[in-house]
């Protein structure tokens, strides 16, 4: 007997039919003698409708109001999902995520996951009861509800996998598994069997939207076993895990596209030690991550320091440093939000030095010119042009996969 996470997104159960579906699956898989735990996301457009109710009555609510609120988007889909269980004659029970014993910090709408204690769900499995979770959600020290952002349904799964020490963890996607580039973006992009911790976790920093970064991230500390396939198909899906099986010459996994990032420029600023600590020292205390940076030579006594945070971060930041300007000494900060990032992503580039060449060749003979460029063992990033994100991602996979065809 197996213990097996499974995790189902919003369009999974976005409708009746869907949600009878979604059961169908989870009620195979307890058929076969398995324990199953279910994680389940809010149907369809659930929490951008809540959203939208919320700012019709109040444009700045609070966080802990607005996790309230949102909270209640997984609950509907889990009593709807037992509710078609129990219509099936199966044993089945949902519980909220402080039923199941997440505890988080107190970060409301974007809170972490301090512990989770699944005595709850332990006890319901020992009954051979199919127990579904809300994911995203817990409580935090003072007994408020709390949320984990955009795509906390899979690190809700990942972290009850992990402690219930599970045999493996299903993450049910509109996707039957990970891709070499968006398949809605990129016709020809290719699926993978299976793909590495890190380059899943970079793939999905940087854009990709198949895994929740902090999922990936959970999953490789913990060695949790993942598989990412379609709640819509049959089709086998894509294995994450430390190793897989391939050969030396392969180049790249996947490329990726990141359109919510704005870039800052600060012109003019002293060239003195200490200034690039000063800035972003301001930014980590009041939580804005910063991603790509690129400073230039002093001249003149002056510098320039550019860099890139997520969209919504992009007014906190200028506010920042407009209002420590007399710590920070500059002429002036350039914005702009009509950015992109667009990064190639593999495991085999530290070894093969033309691979960045291959990357910026392919966007040069497309025409699109390069604003920054970051670098590490495993991946290559660009910001172009939001324009030219689309057409960027599709020359760039077709320059990889024409001209390492075979590789993987």
């Amino acid at each position: 007997m197996a213990l097996i996470v499974q995790k189902f997104g919003g369009s999974s159960v976005a409708n009746a039919e869907r949600v009878r579906n979604v059961a169908r699956i989870i009620t195979d898989a307890y058929k076969k003698g398995n324990n199953v735990v279910v994680v389940l996301s809010a149907q369809g457009d659930t929490t951008d409708d809540l959203i939208e109710k919320a700012l019709e009555l109040n444009p700045d609510p609070s966080r802990r109001e607005m996790d309230m609120l949102l909270s209640t988007g997984e609950q509907i889909s889990c009593a709807l999902c037992a509710m078609a269980i129990e219509q099936m004659g199966y044993p089945v029970v949902s519980l909220t995520g402080w039923q199941a014993g997440f505890h988080t910090n107190s970060g409301y709408t974007n809170a972490r996951i301090k512990r989770v204690k699944p005595d709850r769900i332990l006890e319901e499995l020992d009954k051979r009861r199919i127990v579904i979770v809300t994911g995203f959600q817990g409580l935090n020290k003072y007994g408020d509800i709390t949320t984990l952002g955009r795509g906390g349904s899979d690190t809700s799964a990942v972290a009850l996998a992990a402690v219930l020490h599970a045999d493996l963890c299903q993450i049910y996607t509109d996707v039957d598994g990970v891709y070499t580039a968006d398949p809605r973006l990129v016709p020809n992009a290719r699926k993978l069997e299976e793909i590495t911790y890190e380059e899943m976790l970079e793939l999905a920093s940087l854009g990709a939207q198949v895994l929740h970064n902090r999922s990936v991230e959970m999953a490789k500390r913990y060695d949790v076993r993942l598989e990412v396939l379609s709640s819509f198909t049959d089709a086998p899906g894509t294995k994450v895990k430390e190793v897989v099986k391939r050969m030396e010459k392969s180049h790249i996994s996947g490329v990726a596209k990141d359109k919510n990032i704005a870039r800052l420029a600060l012109v003019g600023l002293e060239d003195t030690p200490g200034i690039a600590f000063k800035i972003f020292s301001l930014l980590a205390r009041n939580n804005v991550n910063v991603d790509i940076i690129l400073q230039s030579i002093g001249r003149s006594e002056t510098k320039d320091i550019s860099f890139t945070v997520a969209k919504s971060d992009m007014e906190l930041a200028q506010k920042l440093l407009e209002e420590n300007r007399d710590v920070i000494a500059f002429d002036h900060i350039d914005v702009s939000d009509n950015i992109a990032k667009v990064s190639i992503v593999g495991a085999g580039m530290i070894n093969n030095p033309g691979v960045a060449a291959t990357m910026f060749e392919a966007l040069f003979n497309a025409g699109i010119n390069i604003n920054m460029i970051s670098t590490s063992e495993i991946k290559v990033s660009v910001l172009v042009d939001s324009c030219d994100a689309d057409r960027a991602v599709q020359v760039v996979h077709d320059r990889f996969y024409d001209e390492f065809n075979g590789a993987r």
